[in-house]
Order: structure tokens, then sequence, then C-alpha cells
């Protein structure tokens, strides 16, 4: 498989570097170099591949398909390529493994949760949505259209309809130009599944990637992005515990190019509110009215 890495040619006229002394003792090697080296400088992406890990410990069949649990092998898919630092964290970890510092430290956290979204404490719930908000990409996975953080991101129920049959799963690309979407072909097929179906109660989509046709007929809006404050989330259904979906390379695949899609564009976004003295303003200010807030003073929230 061609590597899905993104490659960049920079392309210089090489002029004034070779006519112009000025030009040359600025950028001897030339500006095509010196804008190379600043394209190429960022590091890898880090992601934080969260699961809840009961399954795994509950359900000989999962525990079967997945020895290591599911989130090492989602953490195992993302970093194939070896283009993402990808660490993991479980609901039994001291603070689910989010602490402020990991958080602090994810470009991008991917989560799986299915029989204990109620067992997440608030508080971290908290620490992701400011993250998100801030830029941290969000990616959730399969049931996790009902873990705490993705419900409130959406703001609605997120509830769908559902089925276990082992049936088979088509999705369909529906915008073979996405991001998300490079390298796969005009659709794949997982041969068992559980069955998710509309009504999929969430806010309409900025984008849909995916969208999937089932053995018994339902379809499902299998791929969505969304964006909220300065973050991206992507949500992507397939991922029943019961089958050995996380190997399947296509899917494998999208969650590599999610991961990398989601990744925070640039600076943060911090959410503070500050209030802004006339004495600050970018113009001279005279004060022509009452003011309820002293000087300094922090506003209501």
């Amino acid at each position: 498989m061609m590597s899905q890495k993104l490659r960049v040619t920079v392309w210089g006229e090489n002029v004034h570097e070779h006519e112009n002394p000025l030009v040359a003792k600025i950028y001897p090697d030339g500006m095509h170099c010196t804008i190379a080296d600043a394209i190429a400088e960022e590091g890898n992406c880090e992601v934080t591949v969260w699961g809840e890990n009961v399954h795994e410990h509950e359900n000989p069949l999962v525990a079967k398909i997945y020895p290591d649990g599911m989130h090492c092998t989602i953490a195992d898919a993302i970093a194939e390529e070896g283009d993402c630092e990808v660490r993991t964290a479980t609901l039994q970890d001291p603070e689910h493994g989010l602490s402020a510092a990991v958080l602090e430290n994810t470009d991008v956290l991917v989560w799986w949760g299915h029989a204990a979204h109620s067992k997440v404490a608030d508080s971290v719930v908290e620490r992701v949505l400011a993250r998100v908000w801030q830029g941290m990409g969000f990616i959730a996975l399969h049931s996790s259209h009902y873990s705490k953080p993705f419900v409130r991101l959406m703001g609605t129920s997120c509830s769908i309809i559902w089925r276990e049959a082992g049936e088979k799963e088509r999705l369909w690309v529906c915008n073979p130009a996405h991001p998300i979407a490079r390298g796969i072909d005009r659709y794949f097929e997982i041969e068992n599944v559980e069955m998710y179906g509309e009504p999929f109660a969430v806010p309409t989509p900025d984008e849909i990637v995916f969208i999937s046709w089932f053995e018994g007929g339902e379809v499902f809006r299998s791929g969505c992005t969304w964006k909220r404050g300065n973050g991206k989330i992507f949500y992507f259904r397939p991922g029943h515990e019961a089958y050995p979906i996380y190997y399947n390379k296509d899917v494998r695949l999208v969650l590599r190019n999610a991961v990398r899609w989601a990744a925070s564009d640039g600076t943060k976004w911090i959410d503070s509110c500050p209030q802004i003295s006339a004495k600050n303003a970018p113009e001279p200010l005279e004060i022509k009215g009452p003011k309820i807030h002293k000087e300094d003073e922090a506003g209501f929230r």
C-alpha cells in the first residue's frame, strides 16, 4: 500500500540567490531550501487512544479477538506508518489515564466506549471538552456515539437504531477527495458487523465522508465531521467488539487518515473571556457611559 504521508514539493525561482549578494547572504542554500525546512520541522502527531477496556475482561469472545484490548489494536493501526506517537489510556487508569498533562500533550484523542459511559468522571469529561475547544481533535468510534464527551459536543441525544445479526456492511465514499477517504476505493465492505441505522440523532454534519448500507437494508451516516470551538471531530461507525473489525485494512487506513485530518491546525484557542480596558483599545477611546464592572474585573460566566 502506498504511504499516506503528505508529500510536498517546494518550487523556488532560485534567481535572486545567484544574482544578488544580499539575498545570497540571507539564504545561502536558496529560499526554497529554507521554506522546505520550515515545512518539514513539525514533529509527529501525538495521539491518545482511550479504551473503556471492560468487554475484554468480562467477555471471553472479545478477549479472544482482542487479547491486549481493543485500545491497543486501534493504537497499533494508527502507529503503523510511524508518523504518529501513540499512547493508550483506559477507564481503569487513575483519572482514566486522561490527566491534564496527558491531554495537554495530545493532538488527537480517539475514544472507544460502550458498557460504562456513566462511569467516566464528569471532571475528566470537562477536561476533554476544554481541550477540544482549544484545538485537540476528537475521534469517536462505534458505540462512543453515546459517550459523555461526544454527547456533550453534539448537544443532542445521539440515538440510533441497531441490530446484532452479523450482517455485511458496505461503506460508500461520499467525497473521494476528502483526506479521511484518501486511499479508499468507491466503497469497502466488512463481512460481519452490528447494524446501526437512521435516524442518527446528531446535528447536521459539516461533512459526510461515508454512508453505510447494511445487508438487512438499513443505511447510516457512518463517517461524519464537525467542528466545535477550534477542534475537529470525526465520528466513525465500525467497531463492534464481537468482531475483528479493527484488524480490517480499510478500517485501519481510515483511522490513520482521520488522525491526520483531526490534528490541530495551529495555536490553541484559549477560552478566557478577558475584559479589555478602554485604555488598551486599538484606537484612542473615551469612556462615554456607566460601567457595571470595575477595571480588570472578571465578567459573569
